[in-house]
């Protein structure tokens, strides 16, 4: 069990565990989820934490097959500047490893923003907290769980 799983079980979310066997050639985790499971990459969401320019990190939940825009997180954290954070850092601060980085049971909750695409979703895959493991669940109900807002946070 994973502290993502734990969570998810403790606050009762819809949730269903997929597992696949990851491999560590894969170029991209999130794009290897969606063709393993066989899930359109519009429904699998990829957890990335930045920095802004005071030094506060958040998270970015958005389609593993989009680029995050700096300039539409920053605006929707109310900040001028992001950028990604330093991968020993987020390693520390969520207590997850790259590629199985879960918006749910961080060590630490952070701000959390995710993509307004997600609502079109009957559900969303997001990390389980390990490589080869999502957790599927309406994306409503993981931002109610995180307090997170849906915000345009991609590239178009």
């Amino acid at each position: 069990m994973t502290p993502a799983i734990n969570l998810a079980k403790k606050c009762a979310l819809d949730y269903k565990l997929h597992e696949y066997t990851h491999d560590s050639n894969a170029a991209s985790f999130g794009l290897e989820a969606a063709e393993k499971l066989s899930v359109d990459v519009s429904q699998v969401f990829k957890t990335l934490v930045i920095l802004t320019e005071s030094g506060t990190l958040a998270v970015a939940i958005l389609p593993v097959h989009k680029t995050l825009n700096f300039k539409k997180m920053a605006k929707a954290l109310g900040c001028k500047k992001v950028q990604m954070a330093d991968p020993k850092q987020v390693e520390r601060t969520t207590g997850y490893v790259l590629g199985g980085v879960s918006p749910l049971g961080q060590k630490r909750r952070l701000t959390t923003i995710i993509d307004s695409s997600a609502f079109v979703q009957a559900t969303i895959y997001v990390s389980g907290g390990r490589r080869g493991l999502e957790i599927e669940l309406p994306a409503t109900q993981l931002a109610t769980t995180l307090a997170a807002k849906f915000e345009d946070i991609v590239d178009d």
